[in-house]
């Protein structure tokens, strides 16, 4: 498939996209850009909530883990299901009970200004890096096979990425995405199934066959249990799905925006319980994929791509797509559902961080109505603008698998928002509000400490994804030594 065809299929794709826009935003106001006039289908929402937890580190780089981690990620999927029943039937009656428009206004009732604002502060900084980690990847394959053919530098692919998701979201905002997401949802579920079909029959292979061949065992080893001090242990990960759910989806502006454009409490418990289920198995179809893409390879001789002359393993489904010789149907598959795949996340990121830095930071509902809408876009093209900048310096610091990096970005980011939660929550204490941020600071820093240290200090335990909880214990500790009275 050649660069310029792809150029005219992103083009054509993006053109689908303004048309829902310009549909769904024609009123251009705060309620419907934040809140989307709690109108929307549950089902729609569901759906669309898949492509965008999906998103582009899915569709790339779990596959392009398979060889270095078999089917260990299944662990945490597994996990990441009790999460959400969690978030279904804890967190989300609380938002409906607030009337939410930012999750985080909850810590300001319950404990007050600081604890809102440092909230939302590491909500902002979790969602910054985690959207830059999905568009970053989707960026890289892009310029590896389309821009670099073109001439055009890394930086202006970025740029380019970003100004059209804000193209698209700057008037309709959430009302928009709940509509576009399931498009992008369709068209990434679409592609990786054709994609399996028609790498298979270039195989020779029935499905049947695929799953019963000694070649899938040498990559499908699910249960990771023989030592408690591994870095995949079963528990280990497990624990760690569920608690990076209860985080990144039920404790996270972006995920929790969508939700709360339900109707009802109800609505939104039957959107999270069934999206959930089809995100895990959606979740097992990536890794039978990744098993497959490293069989062709192997079968046919093709090499991991480098990138910056180091092998980059989240590059094996693009090379097999657009360049292993299987045509372009495949291509044109796998295109639509890679940017499908990127910017079903990228888009609602950007709109939450726009959500929650406009109702956290600048309390734009005090504020003249006739300045709101103003200062929301100048907010929405400020958001762009800092995504690009982080996006571009990942291309020079990050050396790790993006989903692997992903997850234990996570458990420093998210940490102080489940103790922060929590305590909230299970707890009838009011705090020293004054002194949140710093509790909350103490813990990252501790947690980052122990994070870095050597197993040999530890006994030979590997640190794993429970850096999340442990942090968030850890703030939950630090929140009680800090508690004032109970609240009445």
């Amino acid at each position: 498939m050649s660069s310029l065809q792809i150029l005219l299929l992103i083009g054509s794709y993006f053109l689908v996209l303004i048309a829902i826009s310009y549909f769904t935003g024609k009123n251009d106001n705060n309620n419907d850009f934040f809140k989307a006039g709690r109108q929307s289908p549950w089902y729609v929402v569901a759906f669309g909530m898949v492509g965008a937890s999906l998103s582009g580190v899915t569709f790339i780089s779990v596959p392009g883990w398979v060889e270095a981690s078999q089917f260990s990620y299944m662990q945490v999927v597994l996990g990441y299901l009790v999460g959400y029943f969690v978030v279904a039937f804890v967190l989300l009656p609380i938002y409906y009970r607030y009337n939410l428009t930012s999750i985080y206004e909850y810590l300001s009732d319950r404990f007050g200004t600081v604890s809102h604002k440092t909230g939302a502060f590491f909500f902002f900084i979790s969602r910054v890096l985690g959207a830059a980690f999905r568009l970053f990847l989707v960026a890289i394959v892009l310029q590896q096979f389309v821009f670099d053919d073109l001439g055009v530098p890394f930086e202006l692919t970025v740029v380019l990425s970003i100004l059209l998701i804000w193209v698209y979201t700057n008037r309709g905002g959430i009302k928009t995405i709940v509509w576009t997401d399931t498009l992008q949802t369709f068209f990434m579920l679409l592609a990786v199934g054709l994609s399996v079909y028609l790498i298979l029959g270039a195989m020779d292979w029935s499905f049947g066959e695929f799953l019963a061949s000694e070649e899938l065992k040498t990559y499908s080893k699910f249960l990771f249990a023989d030592s408690l001090l591994d870095r995949n242990h079963f528990i280990k990960s497990f624990l760690g799905g569920a608690f990076v759910t209860i985080c990144m989806t039920g404790l996270d502006q972006d995920m929790m925006q969508k939700n709360l454009t339900c109707k009802t409490l109800k609505d939104s418990q039957k959107n999270m319980i069934s999206f959930s289920i089809v995100l895990v198995l959606a979740t097992f179809l990536f890794m039978l994929l990744g098993a497959l893409l490293f069989i062709y390879a192997d079968k046919n001789g093709i090499a991991i791509p480098l990138m910056d002359g180091k092998p980059k393993s989240d590059l094996l489904f693009p090379e097999i797509a657009l360049n292993g010789g299987l045509g372009l149907t495949l291509a044109i598959t796998f295109m639509l559902g890679l940017i499908a795949a990127a910017y079903s996340s990228a888009d609602s990121a950007l709109t939450s961080l726009t959500t929650s830095f406009c109702v956290d930071f600048l309390n734009i509902n005090q504020r003249p109505e006739k300045e709101q809408v103003r200062l929301r876009k100048k907010v929405h093209i400020g958001m762009s603008v800092l995504l690009i900048l982080v996006i571009i310096s990942f291309k020079y610091f990050l050396s790790r698998n993006v989903i692997d990096g992903l997850l234990v970005a996570a458990g420093y980011t998210y940490g102080p928002l489940l103790g922060l939660f929590a305590f909230g929550i299970f707890t009838k204490y009011a705090i020293w509000d004054r002194y949140v941020w710093i509790v909350c600071g103490l813990s990252v820093v501790i947690i980052a400490a122990f994070g870095q240290l050597d197993p040999s200090y530890l006994g030979g335990y590997v640190i794993g994804y429970e850096l999340l909880h442990l942090n968030g214990l850890l703030t939950f500790l630090g929140l009680w030594a800090i508690r004032n009275k109970v609240k009445s």
